[in-house]
C-alpha cells in the first residue's frame, strides 16, 4: 500500500514538473510577411523574435517559455483576419507588430474589442495612438517625431550648409498615400510653416506607383531645392532613379524612413545616386554607441541567427520595444489584460541606457513620450548618423 502510493505520488510529482517544464505562453507576431511590405515587415519581425529567444534563453517571463504565433498582415483586410484568428483560436495573451500604420490601426480596432493587450513596435502614423484605446501601447517615435526633426535638420543644418535661409528655400513634400505618408506629410507642412519655410508644392501618390517620372519633372520645374519624401522601398528607389535619369539634383533629399533607411535601397539604386541623401528613421548602426549600450550585441546577435548584417534600424527598434515590454510581463502577477496593463503603465527608462538610445515612459493615448528618431545621411554606401551632434559619429556633408 506503501509502495502503491509513493509510485503514484512520484508519478504525479513528474507529471507536475514536466508540465512546468513545458509551461507556455502565446503571444502573436502581427506583421506583413508577404507581399510589398514583406521585407520591412520580416526584418521588424526578427527584432521581436531576437529578443524572444534572449528572454527564454535567461528563463521566460513568469516561469514560462514564450511562444511567438505568426500572423501575416499582407493587408488591411488579411490584418483583420489574423488579428481574429490570434486572440480567438490560438489565444495569444498580447499581439506585437505591425510596422505598416494601416494595419495596426485596423488590427489594434480587432484586439480592443477583444480586450487583448497590442504593442506597436513600428507604426509611426499619429493615428495609431490618437484612438482613445485601452489595450493599445505603442513603443515607437511617431510621425510628428520624425517631421519635427525633418524640419528641425532643415532649418538648423540643411539651409545654412547650402547657403540659404529659411524664407530662401523651396522645399517639395511629396508622400505616399496611407496613413504613414499622409501623417508624416501633414506635420511637415504644419512645423515649416511655424519656420518660415517656403513649402512650394505638396503630392501624394500610392505607394504601388510604377512610375514617377511627372513627378520629377514638376520638382525639377518649380526648381525645388529640398525634397522631402515620405516612402516604403519600392517608391524610394523608383524616386531616386527616375530623379537620376531626368537630371534632376536637388541640394538635398531627405528621406522619411522606410525606404531610405535601408541597405538594400542604396544598392538597387547604386551608391553614387544615393551619395549625400538624407534620412530620418529611428536608430540605425552607425551611431555614437555610448549613446546606444547593447547595439553591438545585438548586431552580433542578428547576424548569428540570420548569416547577414541587419538591413533596417526596424529590427532594431522591434528588439528593444519587445525586450522593455516582456521585461516588464515578467514582473507581473498573470497575464490577464488588466495585469499586463498595469505592468507596462510602470515602465520607467530614460534616454541613454537601451540599444535605440531612447528612453521608456508610457504617457497620453499610451504613447511613449521618451521615443525619439535621429538624422542619418548616406555616406560611401553606408547610412551614418549625423543628428542631434550627441549621436552622430560624422559631420553631415552637404553642397559637395
Amino acid at each position: 500500500m506503501k509502495l502503491s502510493y509513493l509510485l503514484k505520488t512520484t508519478a504525479i510529482s513528474l507529471a507536475f514538473t514536466a508540465s512546468a517544464a513545458n509551461a507556455e505562453v502565446k503571444f502573436g507576431a502581427l506583421y506583413p510577411f508577404s507581399g510589398q511590405l514583406a521585407l520591412l515587415g520580416e526584418e521588424s519581425a526578427r527584432g521581436l523574435e531576437l529578443a524572444v529567444e534572449e528572454i527564454n534563453a535567461a528563463g521566460g517571463i513568469q516561469g514560462e517559455q514564450i511562444t511567438l504565433v505568426r500572423g501575416d498582415a499582407v493587408d488591411n483586410n488579411q490584418a483583420i483576419g489574423e488579428a481574429r484568428r490570434l486572440t480567438s483560436l490560438e489565444g495569444v495573451k498580447a499581439i506585437f507588430g505591425t510596422y505598416s500604420s494601416a494595419r495596426s490601426i485596423a488590427a489594434s480596432q480587432v484586439t480592443e474589442l477583444a480586450g487583448i493587450p497590442y504593442f506597436e513596435l513600428g507604426a509611426v502614423a499619429e493615428e495609431v495612438t490618437g484612438r482613445g484605446l485601452k489595450y493599445l501601447y505603442r513603443t515607437n517615435p511617431t510621425a510628428d517625431d520624425m517631421a519635427k526633426m525633418i524640419i528641425q535638420m532643415v532649418v538648423e543644418k540643411v539651409g545654412p550648409g547650402i547657403g540659404k535661409g529659411p524664407a530662401d528655400l523651396k522645399i517639395g513634400i511629396i508622400h505616399e498615400d496611407s496613413s504613414y505618408g499622409t501623417s508624416v506629410a501633414e506635420r511637415q507642412n504644419a512645423y515649416a510653416k511655424e519656420a518660415g519655410l517656403n513649402i512650394v508644392n505638396t503630392q501624394a501618390y500610392p505607394a504601388a506607383t510604377v512610375d514617377m517620372s511627372s513627378l520629377v519633372l514638376d520638382l525639377k520645374n518649380r526648381e525645388v531645392d529640398i525634397v522631402l519624401q515620405t516612402s516604403y522601398q519600392n517608391d524610394s528607389v523608383l524616386f531616386l532613379q527616375q530623379a537620376n535619369e531626368a537630371g534632376y539634383k536637388p541640394s538635398a533629399i531627405i528621406g522619411g524612413g522606410g525606404g531610405y533607411s535601408m541597405q538594400p535601397t542604396a544598392d538597387a539604386v547604386g551608391h553614387e545616386v544615393i551619395e549625400g541623401v538624407l534620412d530620418v528613421d529611428f536608430t540605425q548602426y552607425s551611431v555614437n554607441t555610448s549613446y546606444t549600450p547593447g547595439l553591438e550585441e545585438f548586431v552580433e546577435a542578428y547576424q548569428k541567427k540570420y548569416g547577414s548584417a541587419p538591413r533596417s534600424g526596424h529590427s532594431l527598434n522591434n528588439y528593444v520595444g519587445a525586450k522593455v515590454v516582456l521585461e516588464a510581463l515578467g514582473k507581473a502577477s498573470d497575464f490577464e489584460p488588466d495585469t499586463i496593463v498595469e505592468a507596462v503603465k510602470s515602465i520607467d527608462i530614460k534616454a541613454g541606457v537601451t540599444a535605440t538610445g531612447y528612453g521608456f515612459k508610457f504617457g497620453e493615448d499610451n504613447q511613449n513620450e521618451r521615443a525619439e528618431m535621429m538624422g542619418m545621411q548616406w555616406q560611401d554606401g553606408k547610412l551614418v548618423t549625423v543628428f542631434p551632434d550627441s549621436a552622430a559619429i560624422t559631420p553631415m556633408k552637404l553642397g559637395e
